[in-house]
């Protein structure tokens, strides 16, 4: 069978090498992954390896946002990571080189090669180029935020149209410091991509180096006998958090890393997040908060060029191996601060003197929850509860206008096994800042929040609604307090009445009761543990 495939002879004494990609023209993320995949076997070739290419399934969270599909996008992780898993099993490969574009598909590969621990590389497949509208740089979450500003008066629909066409220039991932460019910042962080591979555009002709040298690197990988559990260990984790915290990352990273780490064999938990952005200062001034895309950080040397103030700063662990047989620091060597630029902060002067994770914990979120904290983030909040039940739900009410300023809004029946699939509220946060409200309303779900979503929300609330958790007990009138320093949310009512209402609380039917939805809301853990399904 392999002599059909194009095997010859001398193939046959040598290392296979299954090169994965999550390739499809469906979205821009992916679009152009192919031909990373083609050039990535090319390098295992001349390294003496044989290539063997398959592929596996990605969506777009951006095209599924705000309506059912969403629900599928979570899932989907679970199923990419799955299937590289039983291929490579099957196959009985020496090796991986595992490429992805999109905010599910990259943690997929990081937990699939987690948990083959074949000497393995990750590559991005590169981020967006940013559109230009009347004058400035925008992104794909400048047109869902448009969307707030129409229903607000503020933006034209004939101007909303203009930007549309603009916003998403070519191939490649959302542009900003959005789910999935902090994921590809984790890679490098980790050490198991190489050097630079995160920050180059998916337009970029350096991409066909990097690709043939990623084929290389795993054949060396081979020959060190160096697999991903030398590499992915705790300090390696503990490197990638203080990077998701310095560039003011993601909050679906909480969940991510936490999945990757359980599926490498590394105990980690939602409270080291707590604990390393405690620590450790915002210094990179990314969208969607900020100003800059990651095309902007290429320009200026990538991620090494954040490891390395880290580094400097004693703020990460030197001693990491990578997948260039090389540790952190080695990498780092050559590395120095670029002046004349402020895409990236000195560690002495930081756009703000924690990263960007708050785990808060209290009686409405008793395993925990995720605040994306940024530099304008309240320090306190205090408000009468709205709940809604669902997503849309609350899009309505945002659309109408009838959300004011000093809410807390409530979105439950969104988690992992209730929503299912924890979908993000991209719709009804971008909605919302649209409007000019995204620092004055606090908003709270058992869901999860786009990478695109501005700080001052709160998503991840364990245990989730579904499960009986104590946000399902919540009531419209009802006054939710947020304390950031203190790490506590709290629903304003006693232990006695909250204990008769979850009493009194019975829950909804599922929405799925057949096929891969209901199979992965029986299946699924809860968020604080990072949503696996074991």
């Amino acid at each position: 069978m392999l002599r059909a495939v194009g095997f010859s002879e001398e193939d046959f004494g040598k290392p296979q090498v299954g090169v994965v990609s999550s390739w499809n023209n469906v979205t821009p993320c992916n679009a152009s992954l192919d031909r990373d995949q083609h050039w990535a076997s090319a390098g295992v070739k001349s390294a003496g390896a044989v290539p063997l290419e398959f592929m596996t399934i990605t969506v777009s969270d951006g095209i599924s946002m705000g309506h059912e599909g969403m629900r599928a996008s979570l899932p989907s992780r679970e199923v990419i990571a799955d299937s590289v898993e039983l291929v490579v099993h099957a196959e009985r490969f020496d090796g991986v080189v595992a490429i992805a574009g999109c905010d599910k598909s990259q943690p997929a590969m990081l937990m699939a090669i987690g948990r083959l621990n074949l000497p393995a590389v990750y590559q991005y497949g590169g981020t967006i180029m940013p559109g230009r509208f009347r004058g400035r740089d925008v992104t794909y979450v400048d047109v869902i935020e448009g969307v707030g500003a129409v229903a607000a008066g503020t933006m034209s629909e004939q101007d909303l149209n203009e930007l549309e066409r603009v916003a998403c220039p070519g191939p490649g991932a959302c542009a900003g410091m959005f789910t999935a460019n902090t994921m590809a910042s984790i890679s490098e962080a980790l050490g198991i991509a190489l050097p630079l591979s995160a920050s180059i555009p998916a337009i970029d002709p350096r991409r066909e180096a990097l690709s043939r040298a990623s084929g290389e690197a795993v054949v060396n990988l081979l020959n060190l006998g160096i697999r991903p559990r030398d590499i992915m260990t705790r300090e390696a984790f503990e490197n990638a958090i203080a990077v998701c915290c310095a560039v003011g990352g993601s909050t679906n990273a909480v969940l991510h890393i936490v999945a990757i780490a359980h599926d490498a064999g590394v105990d980690l938990s939602i409270d080291d997040f707590d604990r390393i952005s405690r620590r450790t200062p915002h210094i990179a001034d990314f969208k969607p908060s900020g100003k800059y895309v990651m095309a902007d950080l290429d320009t200026i040397g990538g991620v090494p060029i954040v490891m390395r103030e880290l580094l400097d700063a004693g703020l990460l662990n030197g001693d990491c191996m990578t997948v260039t047989g090389k540790t952190v620091a080695e990498n780092l060597l050559d590395v120095t601060y670029p002046t004349g630029q402020d895409i990236v902060l000195p560690t002495s002067s930081p756009l703000h003197d924690e990263g960007g994770y708050a785990i808060l914990y209290g009686n409405l979120a008793p395993e925990g929850c995720v605040l994306k904290v940024g530099p304008t983030t309240f320090r306190s909040f205090r408000g009468p509860v709205r709940v809604f039940e669902s997503e849309e739900d609350c899009f309505r009410a945002a659309a109408a206008r009838a959300i004011e300023a000093g809410d807390v809004v409530i979105i439950r029946n969104e988690g992992p096994r209730g929503g299912p699939g924890m979908r993000e509220m991209l719709a009804v946060t971008a909605a919302l800042a649209g409007q000019g409200l995204y620092d004055k309303v606090l908003l709270i779900t058992d869901g999860r929040f786009s990478g695109g979503t501005r700080s001052g929300n709160i998503a991840h609330v364990a245990p989730e609604s579904a499960d009986g958790g104590p946000i399902a007990a919540a009531r419209d009138g009802d006054v939710v307090s947020c304390d950031v320093e203190a790490r506590r949310l709290d629903l304003d009512i006693d232990e006695d009445e909250m204990t008769r209402r979850l009493k009194a609380w019975s829950p909804p039917p599922p929405r799925y009761t057949t096929g891969a939805l209901a199979k992965y809301a029986r299946l699924v853990s809860s968020a604080s543990r990072g949503a696996v399904c074991d």
